[in-house]
């Protein structure tokens, strides 16, 4: 019976990480593999102090806790692009880690073209992350043309400072 991690993500509160963690379950359960630990994030991956459950399974990783990782879709490992990807993959596997996505279903088979496939996965979900950051741009442009108050109410502050995040993509 090999041990399995699950990893889990939601971008937001609204959003429940149960639909994952349902079908996750389910997969290694019928495939005969023992959940060992479940790695949950409620948070955007683009935050400051981001994916600290994803740092934990990686941790557990090398301390060889599991030989696989099972996940709903790559994207929510990442949505950084193609080299956030393939360096994660790259990492459980040289800890002995396998990567099953339920989503892309090629992630189980043993192929050569597979780097190929995450680097064009990390790419859409980069892309699909772009996209809803334009269409979130373009809606708050358009409620603030029609007179809406956008943003935080004057003299209100956050309850924890703010960093300014400075990624550059690496081929930039």
């Amino acid at each position: 019976m090999r041990r399995a991690a699950i990893y889990v993500r939601v971008s937001t509160e609204e959003q429940s990480l149960e639909n994952q963690l349902t079908m996750l379950r389910e997969y290694a359960e019928r495939h005969d593999m023992r959940v060992v630990e479940v790695y949950q994030e409620e948070e955007s991956a683009w935050r400051g102090n981001r994916q600290r459950e994803f740092s934990r399974l990686m941790k557990d990783a090398q301390r060889n806790h599991f030989s696989v990782v099972l996940v709903w879709a790559l994207d929510r490992l990442s949505r950084q692009g193609p080299l956030t990807i393939l360096t994660r993959v790259h990492q459980l596997g040289f800890h002995g880690v396998d990567l099953i996505s339920l989503q892309e279903p090629w992630t189980e088979m043993r192929s050569e073209v597979k780097p190929l496939l995450y680097s064009l996965m990390g790419w859409v979900a980069e892309q699909e992350s772009r996209r809803i950051s334009e269409r979130t741009k373009a809606g708050m442009e358009r409620a603030r043309a029609q007179g809406a108050k956008i943003g935080r109410p004057k003299g209100r502050k956050d309850r924890k400072p703010r960093r300014k995040a400075e990624r550059r993509p690496v081929w930039e």
